[in-house]
């Protein structure tokens, strides 16, 4: 192990078990989850710091808004951290550029620790107010016809599960795809421009140094700094960033479900997603619909008519910026 990670909790491990645990460890993002810690990144380094699972009492996402992050509008629309709790109170706040990539980790981390809370206290106190306002929402008793529709999503929900990946990836490849429709082609090619003059200006910035010219640091430092910022900001076409890989990857990621789902399901392959049978589910208990494919209807109108001037609590729009993609690529069909 060349660069051995930093222990913040009480309790450690000895270097053979914290260099094998590291190397098996499953990487999201910057950090990583092993069968004995759980590996941290620094601002700028990933997996550097590690906490023995032992010690982990609580740990949840966390998203800062910057301004007009809500209207999704603005150069930083959202920041999620992971932020993981040890040792009596101690805290850890990690950065992530992919929110999806926080959303895994703690889907992975619920197998390996299910006992360990993975929400905050106020996410918890929350949690429990809007489970009491939906209860008032809903109906105490269905029809028989709403009851075994109820019945149907369920075990809907129940074969989905079986293989979420597949879930996960038809939810990534529709944003992508999403993303891509509504970009412009020519940002890229603009992107990779500056990245390659960057190049350019890094390597006449050595040559210049190493002639003990003073002004080369000058081109080292806007070389590097083009290189890195559009390499991260993930708008650079590569072989997986294009209009065509993309399309690709949407079109794979409908067959799949497709497969997964047969064809006896309550949904289109393209919106089998558990989101939108739990939002289905609700729809039924509150008495908006009788069946399935009421249900699914109703969803459509509730989904058409959320836009960025409407203000929604955290936990509806997430769900939504998941799920709405697949229906707008769809054309709500």
């Amino acid at each position: 192990m060349i660069f051995k990670p930093r222990q913040l909790s009480l309790t450690g491990l000895d270097s053979d078990t914290l260099a094998a645990d590291k190397k098996s460890c499953k990487r999201f993002g910057p950090c990583g989850v092993g069968r004995q810690a759980l590996y941290l990144n620094s601002f700028y380094i990933d997996r550097c710091f590690y906490v023995a699972l032992s010690s982990v009492r609580r740990i949840f996402k966390r998203v800062a808004m910057s301004k007009g992050g809500f209207t999704g509008k603005g150069m930083f629309a959202s920041i999620p951290y992971l932020v993981v709790e040890y040792d009596g109170g101690k805290q850890k706040q990690c950065n992530f550029k992919r929110e999806d990539d926080v959303d895994r980790l703690l889907e992975y981390f619920a197998q390996v620790c299910p006992e360990v809370p993975r929400l905050s206290e106020e996410g918890e106190r929350r949690l429990a107010e809007k489970a009491a306002r939906e209860a008032r929402r809903y109906l105490k008793e269905l029809t028989p016809q709403a009851q075994k529709s109820w019945d149907e999503l369920e075990r809907a929900k129940a074969k989905l599960a079986e293989d979420p990946a597949r879930s996960n990836r038809l939810a990534r490849a529709a944003r992508a795809k999403r993303n891509s429709d509504r970009s412009n082609p020519a940002y890229k090619w603009v992107a990779l421009t500056i990245v390659i003059l960057g190049a350019a200006a890094l390597a006449y910035g050595v040559w210049s140094w190493l002639q003990k010219n003073s002004t080369g640091v000058y081109f080292l430092l806007f070389g590097l700094a083009a290189i890195f910022f559009f390499s991260g900001a993930n708008v650079l076409p590569t072989a997986r960033n294009n209009k065509k890989a993309v399309a690709r990857e949407w079109e794979e990621a409908k067959s799949a479900m497709k497969e997964l789902a047969g064809g006896k399901f309550p949904v289109p392959g393209h919106y089998a997603h558990p989101i939108v049978l739990e939002r289905m589910i609700r729809i039924l208990r509150e008495g908006r619909a009788q069946t399935s494919g009421e249900a699914l209807e109703v969803l459509k109108k509730d989904l058409k008519a959320l836009n960025s001037s409407v203000q929604v609590e955290q936990e509806e729009y997430d769900e939504v910026v998941c799920i709405k993609p697949m229906f707008l690529l769809q054309d709500y069909q």
